[in-house]
C-alpha cells in the first residue's frame, strides 16, 4: 500500500481524526513504553507507575518521572508533529487524540489537541490544587514539593489505577464516534479504553488508516496499513495533498 492510497482516502472521507501514541514521539528520542526496548523493559509499572506508588513513596516514583523530563527538555517535535500540525491548518485534520504525554503536538502547532493521557507539562498538588509548570517542577526536583503547602507534587500524567480524564475521554469519543477517517499513528492499539475509538469510528460507517511500525490487533480492519516512519510518512501524505 502507498502513501497515495492513505491521501486518496483523506479526501474521500472527511474529517479525519488522528490518534496518535508513543511511535511518533520515537523519532524526536523518547524511549516507547511496550517495546523489547522500551521502559517497561527497564522499570516494572507497578512499582513506579501507579497512583498507589505514589501515594506509598513519591520519591522512588519522582526519580523515575525525573529521568524522563531531562529527556523531554530536550526533546523536539520532529516531522510527523509538524506534518500533523500542517495538515490541521490546511484543513485535512480536524482533531489529534494522542496517548503521548510529552506535548510535542502542541509545540508543533496542534490547536484542537486531546491528551486522554495528560501531560507531563504541568504537576499538581494532590492537597491544595496548585498547578506548578514544567519549567519550575525541573527547578524542584529531585522531589518536586509544592510551593504553597510543601506536599510533593503529582505529575498530571494518567497513572495506573487512575481514571482517564473525563472531559477528554468524552471528546475523544465524540470525535472517534464523527470521523470519517481515523488515522492512527505510531500506536500499537494495546491500551484500552483508548485503543477502542478505531473501533467507534469503525462502527459509526467511518474507515481507518494505520501507520505504525509493526503490527497491531486492528490491521485487518484498516483499509490503509503503512509500515515505517511517522514522519517520513506523514511527510509524503504532506505532499500529496498539496
Amino acid at each position: 500500500m502507498s502513501v497515495e492510497r492513505l491521501a486518496a482516502l483523506m479526501r474521500a472521507h472527511r474529517p479525519c481524526v488522528v490518534l496518535s501514541g508513543a511511535g511518533i514521539s520515537t523519532e524526536s528520542g523518547i524511549p516507547d513504553f511496550r517495546s523489547a526496548t522500551g521502559i517497561w523493559a527497564q522499570y516494572d509499572p507497578m512499582e513506579y507507575a501507579t497512583i498507589d506508588a505514589f501515594l506509598a513513596d513519591p520519591a522512588k516514583v519522582w526519580d523515575f518521572y525525573g529521568k524522563r523530563l531531562a529527556v523531554l527538555g530536550d526533546a523536539e517535535p520532529n516531522a510527523g508533529h509538524r506534518a500533523l500540525a500542517d495538515l490541521e491548518a490546511r484543513g485535512w485534520v480536524q482533531a489529534v487524540i494522542t496517548q503521548n504525554i510529552d506535548g510535542l503536538h502542541e509545540r508543533a502547532g496542534t490547536r484542537e489537541l486531546v491528551e486522554v493521557h495528560g501531560s507531563i507539562g504541568t504537576s499538581s498538588c494532590l492537597d491544595c490544587g496548585a498547578v506548578v509548570a514544567f519549567d519550575e517542577v525541573v527547578q524542584l526536583l529531585p522531589v518536586p514539593h509544592c510551593p504553597n503547602c510543601d506536599r510533593v507534587l503529582k505529575p498530571d500524567v494518567v497513572m495506573f489505577g487512575e481514571l482517564l480524564p473525563a472531559e477528554q475521554i468524552a471528546r475523544a469519543e465524540q470525535l472517534a464516534g464523527g470521523a470519517g477517517l481515523m488515522l492512527v499513528v505510531g500506536s500499537s492499539l494495546e491500551v484500552y479504553p483508548v485503543a477502542g475509538l478505531p473501533l467507534q469510528t469503525l462502527a459509526n460507517g467511518g474507515t481507518l488508516a494505520i501507520v505504525n511500525r509493526g503490527s497491531t490487533p486492528l490491521d485487518g480492519r484498516a483499509s490503509v496499513v503503512l509500515e515505517g516512519s511517522a514522519g517520513k510518512t506523514l511527510a509524503a501524505l504532506g505532499e500529496c495533498l498539496e
